[in-house]
């Protein structure tokens, strides 16, 4: 069971019940497959995403439906992998999280068309994997799995543990050894099993895929890997919501930070099926991703102008981002070229720069993947590649508070005083 092996027809989806979800496609050669827990296509070995009969009808209907939805994923049902009552199930409930118009921001970089941050430091656990955990434990539930399990750069270990608890599933999640204390406390804390393992978050990774294969993994759905194809929908709501949320129009331009690179083909994919719905007006946008320096496999080819990722040993302060081996690399590359987009890195010293500039500005306390987008469209904006006169979203993944040894070097009280207003005017405070 933990690697099931499910017919070529749709057949067996009957009795999955995923919503809107008829099958699974695979990327590369189009052989649909009935649901399951699988990955990979039989055929070619592409990678496998969720195929669907989307609503159809009037989109006004449909956007009415949605807006009278609760205020939280579960109001785009309609459009994902889960059942109809979802919203009725014990779930973290994440997503409808703030788009923040960043004047301050906007007048510091000097953008002049309107810029916004979206802010999933909001979500249960403070980043946006709330949000594909969602998705994975309704697929888990669908499946009859009994243990949560991923391979993680920490973000994703605490939204399992925090997920897997609220639902009454165990967990078992793995991480590098090296993680932020921050993120590893947090992941902790929910009670479940976390196992560091010596080495790179693709250590990691290659572990879980050999323990999928294993019967010591017999019943267990890790939601990056056999329950990957519905876990990377829930990155497509990040799309519905700023869409919506900016009164139901495509942005011009959006700024993605890139780990697996999941989140931005997701989030490409959201936007396209929003024209298909009628939801939004079809017209151009342009999408960018961001990576560090130390670890920017992704951007390296972008600029070499090549199809293929080289994989990189990661080595970066944006651990959420480390990953020297992107699954979705070559996805990014078509996506950010179709869409006259691009792909850029920033020094760890930017990416702490960045930090500070949101939270100066706009009152956003931003870990060091958000710092990394910020500090990429700063870069892109100087440069001319990202045009300051039209709406340009950026996207903040999640919370500072889980990275803050990045900026407390830099970062302190600005003087000690003793308890009398002589002292205070000393200081040149007053």
């Amino acid at each position: 069971m933990a690697v099931q092996t499910v017919a070529t027809t749709t057949d067996s989806a009957d009795t999955v019940d995923l919503g809107p979800a008829s099958a699974l496609a695979c990327r590369e050669c189009g052989e649909r497959f009935a649901l399951g827990p699988i990955f990979a296509c039989e055929a070619c070995f592409g990678p496998l995403e969720v195929a669907y009969d989307l609503p159809s009808g009037d989109p006004e209907d449909l956007r009415k439906r949605i807006e009278s939805g609760p205020e939280n994923i579960w109001r785009y049902a309609p459009l994902l992998p889960v059942p109809a009552d979802v919203a009725s199930k014990p779930n973290l409930n994440p997503g409808f999280t703030k788009l923040v118009q960043a004047d301050n921001l906007a007048r510091e970089l000097g953008v002049t068309g309107g810029l916004w941050v979206k802010d999933d430091s909001g979500n249960p656990t403070h980043s946006f994997k709330d949000r594909v955990v969602a998705q994975a434990i309704e697929a888990a539930r669908a499946f009859g799995f009994t243990t949560l399990s991923c391979s993680s750069t920490g973000n994703l270990a605490g939204a399992v543990g925090a997920a897997a608890a609220r639902a009454g599933f165990r967990s078992c999640v793995f991480i590098p050894h090296d993680l932020e204390q921050g993120k590893v406390v947090m992941a902790a804390v929910y009670g479940g099993e976390l196992v560091g393992i010596e080495g790179n978050y693709d250590d990691v990774n290659r572990f879980c895929s050999e323990l999928i294969g294993d019967p010591a993994g017999e019943g267990w759905g890790f939601v990056n890997v056999n329950l990957r194809p519905y876990y990377a929908e829930g990155s497509k709501t990040l799309a519905y919501e700023i869409c919506e949320q900016l009164g139901w129009r495509l942005p011009d331009q959006i700024v993605i930070p890139i780990a697996s690179g999941s989140q931005l083909t997701k989030i490409d994919k959201g936007l396209q099926e929003l024209v298909k719905l009628g939801l939004v007006e079809d017209r151009p946008y342009k999408i960018f991703g961001a990576q560090a320096e130390g670890c920017s496999p992704v951007s390296a080819a972008f600029k070499a102008g090549h199809d293929v990722v080289r994989p990189q040993k990661p080595d970066t302060i944006a651990k959420s981002l480390a990953i020297g081996n992107p699954a979705d690399g070559p996805y990014v590359l078509d996506i950010c070229r179709r869409t006259g987009g691009a792909v850029e890195d920033v020094t760890d010293e930017e990416i702490v720069d960045a930090i500070k500039l949101l939270a100066r500005t706009e009152g956003i306390f931003t870990e060091t993947a958000g710092g990394t987008t910020l500090g990429v469209a700063r870069k892109l904006i100087e440069a001319g590649v990202i045009d300051p006169s039209l709406t340009t979203v950026v996207v903040n993944t999640g919370d500072g508070l889980k990275t803050l040894d990045a900026v407390a070097p830099t970062t302190g009280m600005s003087a000690v005083i003793r308890p009398n207003l002589d002292s205070f005017r000393e200081a040149g405070l007053a």
